[in-house]
């Protein structure tokens, strides 16, 4: 061997890479043609009451934005709730003073928190105790609307007859921490997820739910245990998504990123802290499967870089054969251009794709590690050691 030993834990695995790949950009074409945006469903005939229900923990920089986005929808028949999760900020000050200036504003006091339950998931069923509405739209407080968001909402929820109605928003990233790391979530679900596919089918394993954006039937919300049924699960909205699935409900995965806009995090410290609660919980907290799942994006997206520089300095890197590896980056630029095109990334973290990558495979290690040492928290809460799947 030329260079230094493969990642390959088989002998196939660059031509078996570039297949995936290949296989890739045909559902990200796919994904960008059928993927419906928000506003593509004509007006409804009925307008069902909705309860928008906001959880607000230490949000005092965003939650005042995103509930004045709210409570000026132009749609007729709606009440926005707001919970204050024992915030020690200014959340519950801005709450009270919005809620004097709205009167479709009802503001919630949290309870004190039961044991096995995770704070938002408990602030989620709260909420979901409280409204009224025959729909249920969960969103963040770092999220904003645009005014006619939940006016084409319904109309695709109707139009759909979907339980679940669940939609990608616009992820804002200003500083490079997060425009190296949040794109990756988007550029995975487009690339390689294929919604319509998946709509048809109804298989839990082709599902992603986005909890910035979850419209729910109250009936279906409520006959699949709602936040109750999910407690302790790290990720609640793609875990509520699959028991949408398994008992047989409507799940739909819409593009609102004209409508919804949010930050997620605001430097690279947070997003790398947000993703290490997640990227774990996301795979069921299925060991072996995990593993797998890095080291074959390590293999497909980072082996190929190496091997073309590699060449280049006239050093192997790697043995990923060249001719493959020029196909392979080809093939993966391709895809980050399609997600792009309909996230609208900035253009430059297409071509540091690789650096893109590789810290979130280093980020899938530490979500890894900590839940395995029980050093995973949120928002100044721990969160508990779940049982791991070998």
């Amino acid at each position: 061997m030329n260079g230094l030993p493969t990642l390959s834990l088989f002998e196939h695995a660059p031509q078996m890479a570039v297949f995936f790949l290949t296989l890739g950009v045909f559902i990200a074409l796919s994904n960008f043609f059928l993927v419906r945006r928000l506003g593509d469903y004509p007006a409804p005939n009925t307008f069902p009451r909705v309860s928008v229900l906001v959880p607000a923990r230490n949000e005092e920089a965003n939650i005042e934005a995103c509930l004045r986005s709210l409570l000026t929808q132009d749609y007729p028949n709606y009440e926005v709730l707001a919970l204050d999760d024992h915030s020690t900020d200014g959340t519950g000050a801005i709450l009270a003073r919005l809620a004097a200036e709205f009167p479709h504003l009802r503001v919630l006091k949290g309870e004190p928190l039961p044991p096995g339950w995770l704070g938002k998931h408990w602030a989620c069923h709260q909420l979901a105790q409280a409204a009224q509405g025959d729909l249920l739209l969960f969103t963040d407080a770092d999220t904003r609307h645009a005014p006619a968001m939940l006016r084409r909402a319904v109309a695709a929820q109707v139009a759909e007859d979907a339980d679940l109605l669940t939609a990608f928003p616009y992820e804002e990233a200003h500083s490079w921490g997060e425009k190296l790391i949040i794109p990756v979530m988007g550029f995975g679900i487009f690339s390689f997820l294929p919604v319509a596919l998946a709509q048809r089918l109804g298989w839990r394993g082709l599902s992603v739910t986005i909890g910035q954006f979850m419209l729910f039937r109250r009936s279906a919300f409520e006959a699949v245990g709602g936040f109750a049924a999910v407690r302790a699960h790290a990720v609640d909205d793609v875990a509520l998504g699959r028991r949408i699935l398994e008992q047989g409900f409507r799940w739909r995965l819409l593009d609102a990123t004209e409508e919804v806009h949010c930050r997620m995090y605001h430097n690279l410290r947070e997003a790398v802290d947000g993703f290490t609660k997640n990227v774990f919980a996301f795979f069921d907290y299925h060991v072996l499967l995990y593993v797998l799942a890095w080291t074959w994006v390590s293999i497909c997206f980072l082996e190929p870089p190496l091997a073309l520089m590699g060449a280049a300095l006239n050093f192997p890197l790697t043995d990923f054969p060249l001719p493959l590896a020029q196909i392979a980056v080809v093939e993966t630029l391709f895809l980050w251009v399609i997600a792009a095109m309909r996230f609208r990334f900035p253009p430059l973290v297409i071509l540091f794709y690789p650096l893109s990558i590789a810290l979130f495979v280093m980020i899938a290690v530490r979500s890894l590690v900590f839940t395995l040492q029980g050093k995973a928290e949120w928002k100044g809460r721990a969160l508990s050691r779940p049982a791991l799947r070998w």
